[in-house]
């Protein structure tokens, strides 16, 4: 499927900011038979008086920008044109919980891909008994890591409902468990909190996602959204399996990849610091248009 993307997001400040430097990931990936970023560019007003481009320990381009002259708004746009192809579902030749452990202490790699960046605690996940007692419930004596993922998936988009009121960024996995509402950042960190804590290595995945209007109402400019699903490793054979709890599907060719990493933190589309006081306003909007649907 090929893509065209748009986004914009912008910050309105009640007071002027005398100055400002952040740093960027919203660009989509280039990954080996899964996504080919065709073209892409960020821009970013008013003009950056420093700008650099690096790519990141888990291989996302990023854009690092200094604004030194007081401004009340910052507008940032990206524009991209991508080629995604759903990925090839093959046999489960994942291995049972205990047998995972066996090839995850074999495996002596570190490199930005390896499960073992994955596989504890990270900056906005810290084990969770509650839970850990709550993934424990769904995993069954025989069962394939594949199956086990595929039933939180399952079970979190059941048990949990979808409400962009109920949480804010910075909102915890166990806040999000014990209001069992949130976003989709929420049903991410809850997933990977709970594969964690099986033994199983699990990371967060940000993007893209298409969305179709119901039937008989018009597609609205800007109503595509950012989005954030799970990153599972099922061990050698298979490798790694991408789950979407908010809509308990596999990632498939409306999903498009912009950055993996271990936690929200490790890939957030905006950070930064400014000089400033008051509050501010943000405001989003995404298109992702498909050119050959």
């Amino acid at each position: 499927m090929l893509y065209d993307l748009n986004l914009h997001m912008g910050y309105v400040y009640d007071v002027p900011a005398s100055g400002a430097r952040h740093v960027i990931r919203v660009l989509p990936l280039s990954l080996p038979d899964r996504q080919r970023l065709i073209a892409g560019s960020v821009t970013v007003a008013p003009n950056a008086d420093e700008r650099t481009t690096f790519i990141d320990f888990f291989g996302q381009q990023a854009t690092s920008v200094l604004v030194r002259a007081p401004h009340d708004r910052l507008d940032i746009r990206m524009q991209a044109r991508v080629m995604v192809e759903a990925p090839t579902i093959t046999a489960d030749l994942s291995p049972e919980l205990d047998e995972l452990k066996e090839e995850l202490a074999e495996l002596w790699s570190v490199d930005p891909a390896s499960p073992h960046h994955l596989a504890g605690p990270s900056p906005r996940l810290a084990e969770e008994p509650q839970i850990a007692a709550y993934a424990r419930e769904i995993a069954r004596p025989g069962q394939t890591v594949r199956e086990i993922a595929l039933a939180l998936c399952a079970r979190i988009h059941k048990d949990f409902t979808y409400d962009p009121e109920a949480t804010t960024v910075d909102t915890t996995p166990k806040e999000a468990f014990r209001l069992q509402r949130g976003v989709c950042q929420d049903f991410a960190h809850v997933m990977i909190v709970g594969l964690r804590s099986l033994g199983i290595p699990a990371g967060y995945v940000s993007g893209f996602l298409r969305t179709i209007p119901p039937p008989g109402k018009e597609r609205l400019e800007g109503a595509d959204a950012m989005h954030a699903w799970v990153r599972v490793w099922c061990g050698e054979t298979l490798g790694y399996l991408e789950l979407d709890p908010t809509n308990d599907i596999p990632a498939g060719s409306d999903h498009i990849v912009v950055a993996y990493g271990r936690d929200y933190a490790d890939i957030a589309p905006v950070v930064g610091v400014l000089k400033g006081y008051g509050n501010q306003k943000v405001v989003q909007a995404v298109d992702v248009v498909p050119l050959n649907s």
